[in-house]
């Protein structure tokens, strides 16, 4: 038996076109499982809109995307939209960030919740013991997971009033509650100082480890994708131009040439 990583997501040509611009050409790749991939690009090369795909909110017009579940069961997903995919298991966060600002922290992790939930229309109306339990059940595993991430103690305060690198922090820990195969991480540094981005990337490393997740990550902060992901893929006019290590991606002429717009 050899000690090859088992297959979590393959692209294979995907495209899509908008009118007459190809937003994303041709893309082929495969995400492992457990892997730290990072997916990089100069602004407008079409990072978002890769991740649209992949998250069900875009459909490829050509091309097919391929996924495992975590049985290891086979899904075509080109059509599937991103209620499908998150049941699947492949959940995201945005670049705007995009929690239930009137909801409190607890209730804005028990949404994602639902996919766990036994009880069925009829128990929710008529308030049976089946749904309390439902209910008591999607608590625990909400404060868990808010103790795990050190976030319990505002528990009952309100998404909106948290400061804007704790609000980062749960809308991860809201991704991560629907128990997700694959997590994508839209710029998830985006807006935050130093300290913030420190904190971030030792969640990231902390996630990885602890739910064993395949982990695709859109950065423009440098320092963050070198020091955390195994592997990056760089994406320039809607094609990938370049995959390896961190060190390679660091000297690659065609990766230098499309950040600095000149050969070095």
């Amino acid at each position: 038996m050899s000690g090859a990583k088992k297959t979590v997501l393959k692209a294979s040509d995907i495209s899509i076109i908008f009118g007459g611009l190809r937003a994303v050409s041709e893309a082929s790749f495969e995400l492992n499982e457990g892997e730290l991939v990072g997916l990089i690009g100069p602004n407008g090369a079409g990072k978002t809109t890769m991740f649209n795909m992949v998250s069900g909110i875009y459909t490829p017009t050509l091309g097919q995307m391929t996924f495992w579940d975590a049985n290891d069961k086979v899904h075509v997903i080109n059509k599937a939209g991103p209620a499908k995919l998150n049941k699947l298991g492949i959940a995201r966060t945005f670049q705007n960030i995009r929690l239930f600002g009137n909801l409190t922290v607890l209730d804005n992790v028990r949404v994602a919740l639902h996919n766990a939930r036994i009880s069925n229309p009829i128990d929710v109306l008529f308030r049976t013991p089946k749904f309390r339990r439902d209910e008591q059940l999607m608590t625990e595993k909400a404060v868990k997971l808010l103790e795990l991430f050190k976030i319990d103690i505002k528990k009952n305060e309100l998404a909106k009033n948290l400061p804007y690198g704790e609000q980062r922090k749960l809308e991860i820990v809201r991704a991560l509650a629907s128990k997700p195969r694959l997590l994508l991480l839209d710029e998830p540094a985006a807006g935050m100082n130093p300290q913030e981005t420190k904190e971030l990337m030792d969640m990231i490393a902390f996630i990885r480890k602890e739910f064993n997740l395949t982990i695709l990550l859109i950065e423009h902060d440098m320092k963050l994708v070198m020091g955390i992901c195994e592997r990056i893929m760089v994406l320039n006019y809607g094609r990938i131009i370049a995959t390896g290590t961190p060190e390679e991606i660091k000297k690659n002429p065609e990766v230098i040439k499309a950040y600095l717009g000149s050969e070095a």
